[in-house]
C-alpha cells in the first residue's frame, strides 16, 4: 500500500486544494448511493407491507416514524455537530484535538441513548393516541414503532460515525456497510414477515425485526473495520470518556439543530395528525408518497451534506475564500439534479406510486401530494445548498431558526387554516409547498449577509493558535483545547 494510500485509509481526504466540482461531485456520488441504500430500507419494508399486507399496515408504518424521528432528532444534533468539528479539524491538520471529538461525542451518545430508550417506550402509546391515529391501526403501530425504539442505539451509532467519516473527506468506506446492511433487510424481510423457511410468522414486526437488526450488525461491523485500520475516527473503547470541554463545544453546535430536527418532528406530527382526521385512504396515500419524497430529495440532500463538508474543512484550513465557489457549483449540480426529478413528479407520479399501492383512493390522493409537492422541488435544492453553507460554518442556530418559522409560522398554521377550508388533504400539501418557499428565501438573506464569513467551532481555535505563534514563535496548534 503507498503511502497515500494508507494516509487516506487513517485520515481521510483533503478537500481544502484542488477542484471543487470535482470534489463535490466524487464526495456526493458515494454518500448519494449511501443515502439511497439507507432510503431503501424504508422502501423495501413498505413495498412489502402495502403490497405483501395492505394498507392498514401501510399506515401503521406511517403513523409511527414521526415520532421515532422525534427522538433520533436528539442524537441528530450529536451527530451534525460532531461531524462539524471533525470537519473543521481535519482542515486544520489537527489530529490530536479531532481524536478528543470522537471519544467525546461516542461517550456523549451511549448516554443519552440510555435515556431516550425508556422515555420513547413510555410514551409511545400516549403520543401516537394524541396524533388521531386510526383505532384500527393504533395497537400494530404501537408494536412496530417499540420495535424499532429497542434498536434505537444502533441507529443512532450508525449516523454517528457516518458523520466522523464524512467529515474527513470519506464518503466511500459507509457506503460498503450501508450495501451488507440493505442485503440482509432484503432478504429477511419477507421471511420474518410471512415465516418462510421455519422462522414464525411475524407481519408487520418482521419488517421491523429484519431492518433494525441489520443495521444493528452493519454498524458493529463498521466500528471493528475502523478499528482494524487505526483509523483517526475509530473510538478507543478502553479508554472512553468525555472531555467536558469538547462536549460544550459539541453541545453548543448540536442543541440548536436538535431542536430543529425535533421541532420538525414534532411539526410532521401535527401534520401527520391534520392528515390522519381524513381517514385511513389518507394516512396509506401520505406514507406512501413521503417515501418518493426521500429519494426525490436525496440528491439535494446529499449535496449539501457534501457543502457542508467542504465549507468545515475549508474553514478549518482558513481558507474561506473558496466557501462562496463551493456555493456555488452546489447550487448548480444541486439544481441540474433536481430540474428532471421535478418533472416526473409533475408529469407522470402515477407511475411512481404502483411501486407502494394499487387502491384507487389512495392513488388519487397520492397523486395530488406528488405534483403539488414537486412544484416546490427546486427551492428545497436551493434550500438546502444554503443551509449546508451555514451549517458548515457551524451556524447551526441560524438554520434552525430558518426551520422553525418556516414550520410553526407557516406550515402548521397554513395547513390548520387551509384543511378547515377545503375539508381535503391537500391544502396540507399547499401548506407545505408554500414553507419550502418561506425557507428558501431566509436561508439566501443568511448566505448573502455574510453569517458563514463569522464561523462558530474548532475555526477560532485556529485563529487562536495562529496568533500564539505570531506572538511566541512556536507551534501551538497541538495542544489546543475547545472554547467556552
Amino acid at each position: 500500500m503507498s503511502e497515500s494510500t494508507h494516509s487516506s485509509a487513517r485520515f481521510g481526504h483533503d478537500l481544502t486544494q484542488g477542484s471543487i466540482p470535482r470534489h463535490l461531485v466524487t464526495f456526493s456520488l458515494p454518500m448519494l448511493a449511501g443515502n439511497l441504500i439507507q432510503t431503501a430500507y424504508s422502501i423495501i419494508n413498505a413495498v412489502w407491507v402495502g403490497k405483501g399486507l395492505g394498507k392498514r399496515e401501510l399506515a401503521a408504518v406511517t403513523v409511527s416514524f414521526p415520532v421515532v424521528f422525534v427522538l433520533l432528532a436528539v442524537a441528530g444534533g450529536l451527530t451534525m455537530a460532531t461531524g462539524i468539528l471533525v470537519a473543521q479539524y481535519a482542515g486544520a491538520r489537527n489530529w490530536a484535538r479531532l481524536k478528543v471529538v470522537v471519544q467525546t461525542s461516542v461517550a456523549l451518545a451511549i448516554g443519552i441513548s440510555a435515556v431516550l430508550l425508556p422515555v420513547g417506550e413510555l410514551l409511545t402509546p400516549l403520543i401516537l393516541s394524541r396524533m388521531q391515529t386510526p383505532p384500527g391501526v393504533l395497537p400494530e403501530a404501537i408494536s412496530y414503532m417499540r420495535i424499532f425504539l429497542l434498536f434505537m442505539p444502533f441507529g443512532f451509532g450508525t449516523f454517528l460515525v457516518v458523520s466522523m467519516l464524512r467529515g474527513v473527506g470519506d464518503s466511500k468506506t459507509p457506503l460498503y456497510f450501508q450495501a451488507g446492511s440493505l442485503l440482509l433487510t432484503a432478504i429477511f424481510d419477507p421471511i420474518l414477515m410471512f415465516g418462510w423457511l421455519g422462522f414464525p410468522r411475524l407481519g408487520l414486526n418482521g419488517t421491523a425485526v429484519a431492518s433494525v437488526s441489520a443495521q444493528a450488525l452493519g454498524v458493529v461491523a463498521l466500528f471493528l473495520y475502523l478499528h482494524h485500520k487505526d483509523h483517526v475516527v475509530a473510538p478507543n473503547w478502553r479508554k472512553l470518556r468525555a472531555d467536558w470541554p469538547t462536549a460544550w463545544l459539541l453541545l453548543k453546535i448540536g442543541f440548536p439543530s436538535a431542536v430543529q430536527q425535533s421541532f420538525i418532528s414534532i411539526g410532521m406530527l401535527f401534520v401527520t395528525g391534520f392528515v390522519n382526521a381524513f381517514g385511513e385512504n389518507a394516512t396509506a396515500a401520505f406514507g406512501a408518497a413521503l417515501r418518493i419524497d426521500q429519494i426525490a430529495f436525496l440528491p439535494a440532500m446529499t449535496f449539501s451534506m457534501a457543502v457542508a463538508t467542504l465549507v468545515g474543512q475549508n474553514i478549518g484550513a482558513g481558507r474561506l475564500n473558496r466557501v462562496p465557489e463551493v456555493f456555488r457549483w452546489g447550487i448548480a449540480l444541486s439544481g441540474g439534479v433536481t430540474l428532471p426529478l421535478m418533472a416526473l413528479m409533475l408529469l407522470a407520479p402515477h407511475l411512481l406510486l404502483r411501486m407502494f399501492v394499487d387502491d384507487a383512493q389512495v392513488m388519487r390522493i397520492g397523486i395530488s401530494y406528488l405534483r403539488i409537492i414537486g412544484a416546490s422541488y427546486i427551492f428545497m435544492a436551493v434550500l438546502f445548498v444554503g443551509n449546508g453553507v451555514l451549517n458548515g460554518a457551524g451556524h447551526t442556530l441560524a438554520t434552525t431558526l430558518i426551520a422553525l418559522v418556516s414550520l410553526w409560522v407557516v406550515r402548521v398554521p397554513l395547513a390548520a387554516y387551509l384543511t378547515a377550508r377545503m375539508g381535503r388533504g391537500e391544502g396540507v400539501w399547499w401548506a407545505m409547498a408554500a414553507s419550502s418557499v418561506a425557507s428558501m428565501l431566509v436561508s439566501m438573506g443568511c448566505y448573502y449577509a455574510g453569517l458563514w464569513k463569522r464561523p462558530v467551532g474548532a475555526h477560532s481555535l485556529v485563529q487562536d493558535a495562529r496568533a500564539t505563534e505570531d506572538a511566541e514563535g512556536e507551534d501551538a496548534t497541538a495542544s489546543l483545547a475547545p472554547v467556552e
